[in-house]
């Protein structure tokens, strides 16, 4: 993707995160902590494909935005948009790092003798 596309990817969306933050209901302070976990999870995670990235960015940000209320229930935060920013960098990680012990486990493992 050249330089120009990608800022204007990124403008487009953080255009649209600042229109959805002013509907009614939306937790815009929620919205924005999310978008900005997801969009430090996008850029940390080199490794994987343009595609992947953008699609665990999704994932981030809505599960970081939905997650904000239990974060903040179970940590004592304050602030809906530490929270959301929070779940939604960690999330993918955790799922993906999870996803790979899963792969690497070997159940015979539990029945083989010391």
């Amino acid at each position: 993707m050249e330089p120009t596309s990608s800022a204007v990817s990124a403008g487009a969306a953080m255009s649209a995160v600042a229109f959805t933050s002013l509907l009614p209901g939306v937790n815009g302070d929620a919205l924005v902590g999310a978008f900005a976990g997801a969009v430090v999870f996008a850029l940390h995670a080199k490794d994987i494909s343009i595609a992947k990235r953008l699609a665990y960015m999704v994932v981030s940000f809505v599960v970081g935005y939905l997650a904000a209320p239990e974060v903040m229930r179970y940590t004592g935060l304050q602030s809906d948009t530490v929270a959301a920013f929070s779940a939604s960098a960690l999330i993918v990680t955790a799922a993906l790092a999870g996803i790979d012990k899963i792969k690497a486990f070997d159940i015979t493992s539990l029945w083989k003798r010391g």
